[in-house]
């Protein structure tokens, strides 16, 4: 007997109707940096987000469980409406197809990382200092040299991502497994080796043959100043996934800067668009080019992650403001429904990823208006929307924009 999924229900439900815009502050969650003070969304002069606030709906959004650090592939896979605990996918995947590389079935993907090493091998940086994306460039030309040729039946891809990301993908028959990651993901540790928690002869080829790689290239890097070392993450192949598009009857656009995002946005449906510029104004140029092209729009905004790992509190407060001054025009277009959210928490005063929930807004002419009066952490504690998983978000903003039908009579 088949199993009736969710995912099932929406492709029974799902009606034409207006048009859908997610954008998301990735990291946009945070924490005051002293006690009693306010978290760096909450002290973000926001009068257009707090106007979307007191007309709509809001809430606190988890996107893995209660507690769960997440990372942002996942995470980006919840706000999707795929939980991720049953669609877990590889970074190295995303960040791939982020790149426009064309995964077949025999290929397993890693993402990589340039790092600084002392002369024991211990990392200094896990970012290599944030070199520039054309010293990756350069790197990855000189890895693919190094190891292009290494193995008799594989063939090796090393290919540049953006500043001090690349990819690696190894091509041939056998590989899989549940490989583990190199990155220690502290400084003062040396890089870890690549294990298969599958315990499966796939899994421990693989595992052998990006431990072999992995050394040759650290000896390749050996004369290098800053990225002088390096770590894999996310290893896996692409698993095949239900299609967004199909799931929802939705033509999907996604619009971002860094190369991962466009990954899973591809991975679900969605249709990359090109464009100029890394500022939020440059992604709202995009979106009203294209805005009679789709239905449903995502749109990625990466720095206000960045600074907070940065553990930078004021160009945090800064991105948020950029992205609530682009807010008109994106209202300008009148959308059915519009989600203002993040993937995850990143405070500064943690410099990482954190497990606090999410503030998410979800504005529409449909909306029934709660008490909150500004987009904030605290304010948002009190919302309409609750505390809720991710998941709910799209089915939420397709009945805002009047898709879905009726169920039963």
């Amino acid at each position: 007997m088949s199993v009736f999924t969710e995912f099932d229900l929406m492709k029974d439900l799902h009606q034409s109707g207006d048009k859908i815009v997610l954008l998301v502050m990735d990291g946009l969650g945070g924490l005051p940096m002293e006690a009693g003070g306010m978290t760096e969304l909450e002290t973000a002069q926001t009068p257009n987000l707090d106007q979307l606030a007191a007309q709509g709906m809001t809430g606190l959004s988890i996107p893995i469980r209660p507690g769960v650090e997440p990372g942002s592939g996942p995470a980006h896979m919840s706000l999707f409406s795929y939980d991720p605990l049953r669609y877990e996918i590889g970074r190295g995947v995303l960040e791939a197809l982020g790149i426009g590389f064309r995964m077949g079935p025999n290929d397993l993907a890693a993402r990589g990382n340039f790092a600084t090493a002392d002369a024991d091998g211990y990392i200094t940086d896990r970012r290599a200092g944030r070199i520039s994306s054309e010293e990756c460039v350069r790197l990855c030309e000189k890895l693919q040299s190094a190891t292009g040729n290494m193995f008799e039946n594989y063939q090796v891809f090393v290919e540049p991502v953006k500043e001090h990301r690349f990819v690696l993908v190894l091509r041939g028959e056998g590989l899989g497994g549940d490989l583990t990651e190199t990155d220690p993901l502290e400084t003062g540790k040396r890089p870890l080796p690549v294990t298969d928690a599958s315990n499966s002869e796939a899994g421990r080829h693989s595992a052998d043959l990006l431990n072999q790689w992995a050394a040759r290239a650290r000896q390749a890097l050996a004369d290098e100043t800053r990225a002088n070392s390096l770590n894999l993450r996310g290893i896996a192949k692409d698993p095949g996934l239900p299609l967004l598009p199909e799931i929802y009857g939705l033509k999907a656009a996604a619009i971002a800067v860094y190369p991962m995002y466009k990954g899973v946005a591809s991975l679900v449906g969605m249709e990359v668009v090109d464009f100029e510029g890394d500022r939020p104004s440059h992604e709202i140029d995009a979106l009203e080019r294209v805005w009679n092209n789709y239905d449903f729009f995502f749109i990625h905004v990466k720095k206000v992650d960045s600074y907070g790992e940065d553990g930078n509190f004021d160009a945090k407060v800064h991105e948020i403001e950029a992205v609530d001054a682009v807010i008109p025009r994106i209202l300008a277009l009148k959308p059915g429904a519009l989600i203002v959210t993040g993937d995850h928490s990143t405070p500064a005063k943690l410099r990482s990823h954190s497990w606090h929930p999410v503030p998410t807004l979800l504005w529409s002419p449909r909306a029934r208006p709660d008490a909150t009066q500004s987009f904030g952490e605290s304010a948002c504690a009190g919302g309409g929307l609750g505390i809720f998983h991710a998941t709910q978000l799209i089915p939420q903003a397709m009945a805002h924009a009047g898709r879905i039908k009726r169920f039963g009579a």
